[in-house]
């Protein structure tokens, strides 16, 4: 987004963040309802209204100051409830409610790559929307691959771990949770020192799903 100034880039990624991080909570409280729990459509937390899920460090300035600073973007709404003991299944009902949050973001990161074909087509007749559409576009198939990914990492508290306790025996779940008061310390740090890349498993997906639709 070189040709745009700060304030354009901002504007350009708000409503592919927003989305991909309230979107990613929303459907944590879908599928956990379709499991037999009703606890997030019962405090709202089913509402596509981002003023129900946003955490204003979480969602908005962790994931803009690392956009525009062109590191791996990832941020954190506030977490929908679920009910372990609701689940009709429990430990393999969460392993789906967990799983419901990555999926979503690759869902949306298709309707971004088709969003930005679409800004692509109107970029020569109107460019006034176009180029914004194709931007906006290619930022919310990148925000939401990244997204993704980052949520399927097993450490907890991501999705990841919850997956991997719904396959794993008993004693793996005690384990992810005696370390989950510490997981978002230890994420940080072993993506600040590079230990932990996922930026060739990013690149890949984002690459294919943008030749899926510009090819």
């Amino acid at each position: 987004m070189l040709d745009f100034n700060v304030i354009q880039q901002l504007i350009i990624m708000a409503p592919p963040l927003l989305l991909a991080i309230t979107l990613h909570e929303v459907a944590h409280g879908w599928a956990a309802l379709l499991c037999g729990d009703a606890t997030a459509k019962a405090q709202g937390r089913l509402s596509l209204n981002p003023l129900r899920h946003i955490d204003p460090i979480g969602t908005v300035l962790v994931p803009a100051l690392m956009a525009l600073l062109g590191g791996f973007i990832f941020g954190w709404a506030k977490p929908v409830p679920v009910n372990y003991g609701r689940l009709r299944q429990p430990k393999r009902d969460m392993a789906l409610v967990a799983l419901a949050g990555p999926l979503s973001n690759l869902l949306m990161a298709l309707g971004w790559a088709l969003a930005a074909l679409v800004g692509q087509a109107l970029h020569g007749g109107l460019p006034w929307l176009g180029v914004p559409l194709l931007a906006m576009g290619v930022v919310g198939v990148s925000v939401n691959v990244m997204l993704g990914v980052l949520n399927l990492v097993p450490i907890p508290p991501l999705d990841g771990s919850r997956v991997l306790a719904g396959v794993l025996p008993n004693r793996a779940g005690q384990i992810m949770a005696q370390i989950e008061p510490y997981g978002l310390i230890i994420l940080v740090v072993l993506l600040m020192s590079g230990v932990l890349n996922l930026m060739p498993i990013v690149n890949t997906i984002r690459h294919f799903i943008l030749a899926l639709f510009f090819s």
